[in-house]
């Protein structure tokens, strides 16, 4: 069972958050949901609610303070998987435009029952980064696009870079362990500029937020397809 409103409400507060009687709401029917789910899609390893609510949800909504977030922004979730960040994230700034872009149909069904769920507005993208931002529909279209994912930061500036519009940012959600400096030519080739490095700890583990400004626009020719990303990194 998700936790009490009293109990989320003091969590959230630690991190200098607030939360609604609504937001907390809507975040427990978000946590039941995705639990149910998972046992006929693995859509994420955490699966106890507690659990559910540092690593996932105020993880996720932490990005309005360490990315100064004013909630009126148009987002595009890189690899959403379970709809981690942007799905918190609209939950807890209604305003906010959300796009959730993933490969695999079956989370992206997830994500279509779960708004319906939530009643929040949202659009959906099955498909591969590299194909949509070549598209006059999506690139260079968001003030913002986000990763919580795995991939080194070369690989995924060059899959989310194309999306941010001249002016906006890429906004990387990352461990303590990899060397981001080797990143920088990536960045460099794809019209961004390394803006802020935001550290913070997390239940006793450091986690990061990187911020790249997009100060020019992509050539053409990125993104590359996946197997050339892969065999020669930027």
């Amino acid at each position: 069972m998700f936790p009490d409103f009293d109990f989320c409400s003091k969590e959230f507060s630690k991190y200098g958050l607030e939360l609604t009687e609504d937001a907390h709401k809507k975040l427990g029917i978000y946590c039941d949901f995705l639990i149910e789910y998972n046992n006929l899609v693995n859509l994420t390893a955490i699966t106890d609610p507690v659990d559910i609510l540092y690593k996932h949800f105020i993880d996720s909504i932490l990005m309005c303070n360490y990315a100064d977030l004013s909630g009126n922004e148009t987002l595009i979730d890189v690899g959403t998987g379970a709809g981690f960040p942007s799905v918190p994230l609209k939950i807890y700034l209604p305003e906010i435009k959300i796009t959730l872009l993933d490969s695999l149909n079956k989370r992206i069904e997830f994500l279509k029952k779960l708004c319906e769920k939530l009643e929040i507005e949202a659009e959906f993208i099955h498909g591969r980064a590299e194909d949509f931002s070549k598209t006059s529909e999506y690139r260079e279209k968001f003030d913002i696009s986000c990763a919580r994912a795995v991939a080194n930061l070369s690989t995924l500036s060059e899959l989310c870079i194309p999306f941010v519009k001249v002016g906006g940012r890429f906004i990387s959600m990352k461990g303590p362990s990899e060397d981001i400096t080797s990143a920088n030519n990536a960045v460099e080739i794809l019209g961004g500029n390394v803006s802020r490095e935001t550290k913070y700890v997390l239940e006793n583990k450091e986690r990061r937020i990187i911020e790249i400004k997009k100060i020019s626009q992509t050539p053409t020719k990125y993104p590359r397809n996946s197997a050339q990303i892969k065999k020669k990194p930027l």
